[in-house]
């Protein structure tokens, strides 16, 4: 079976992206399970081997179809949007941060015309992007706008437990004030749907409980009783197979031991302390309800150390290969 071709951006230059990418092309195992078509600069890429002391040779293409999937191979669409004489690794670059937006924008563009089968994304930095003049404040949002996607969905897999979230960077009270029947029933509905590309049609989603011990039937929270079973309720009567609320104490350990699919989080921090705590550097965000399968590192562009040629690719070479494992089910 031909194995399928991930697109990775590079991300901003000056942070980890460049290290960690060509760290993974160089890992048996990702050669075994996918083929990577990397969108960047030779320059910046040229300088990371040489940081990172891999053995790779750079093989420059116009597209996909072009690549040598060979191992110790690096096949490179080269945009040649980096200035190597300003170019300087962990510090803030409008520079920069543009050419992170054009190694995605042109990412997406592959997999909107069906030449690859998945993106795998690397860190980008916000106050970068604002540098550039790129007005988005990050990868979810530019995918949605390039998909046509206007409310991406976030789903974390780490050892085979799935969380999703209710809202993301909103303010712990405006995310409370989310907490409505509508918008939970409207999450479990597309979050159905995302499992359902992804090839995952068995087993319980459940809802995680917002106040401890899911309020105590109101005794300190009111949004379980009011908002959160009623959304469940009329969710099972139309077939849905949802419970909840489970409280968060327990929830996320118990989809760790299979009891759910996934859990729909209420808020950003309550999933991603579940996940990150389990294994951080596996932790693999995929945006969902798009036409496109992305999968990403949850890290940052990690500027304190980048250049140094120390950075783990553990997260980048696990984005992968999920984005491998999920291609052919989604493509489907």
């Amino acid at each position: 079976m031909i194995k399928p071709l991930v697109a990775i951006p590079l991300g901003d230059p000056a942070g980890i992206g460049p290290e960690i990418v060509v760290k993974s092309i160089a890992d048996k195992e990702v050669f075994d399970k996918a083929r990577c078509i990397i969108i960047g600069d030779k320059k910046v890429i040229d300088i990371a081997i040489d940081i990172c002391k891999v053995d790779l040779k750079v093989n420059v293409v116009e597209s996909p179809e072009q690549g040598i999937y060979e191992e110790n191979i690096l096949n490179l669409i080269d945009l040649g949007n980096v200035d190597i004489s300003k170019f300087e690794f962990g510090k803030v670059s409008g520079m920069c941060g543009k050419a992170a937006y054009e190694y995605i924008e042109k990412s997406i563009e592959l997999a909107n015309d069906g030449k690859v089968d998945a993106v795998s994304t690397t860190p980008i930095n916000k106050e970068a992007l604002k540098a550039g003049n790129i007005n988005y404040i990050g990868h979810t949002e530019i995918f949605g706008a390039l998909t046509n996607t206007p409310d991406p969905l976030t789903m974390f897999e780490v050892r085979g437990m799935r969380v999703f979230f209710l809202s993301r960077h909103v303010s712990l009270r405006q995310a409370c004030d989310m907490v409505k029947k509508d918008r939970i029933m409207d999450y479990v509905n597309r979050c159905q749907e995302v499992l359902k590309k992804l090839g995952v049609t068995d087993g319980t989603m459940a809802i995680a409980g917002l106040n401890p011990h899911s309020g105590e039937h109101g005794l300190f929270g009111n949004e379980e009783v009011e908002e959160v079973m009623p959304a469940v309720e009329e969710l099972q009567a139309q077939g849905f197979n949802v419970v909840g609320p489970i409280g968060a104490d327990s929830v996320f350990h118990q989809a760790l031991q299979g009891r759910y699919n996934s859990v729909l989080s209420l808020y950003h921090d309550q999933g991603h302390i579940a996940t990150k705590t389990v294994d951080f550097e596996r932790t693999i965000a995929i945006t969902g309800g798009m036409p496109i399968l992305r999968t990403s590192v949850d890290h940052g562009t990690a500027f304190d150390i980048a250049g140094t040629g120390i950075a783990s690719a553990v997260s980048m070479i696990e984005a992968i290969l999920l984005a491998a494992k999920y291609s052919l089910n989604f493509r489907n």
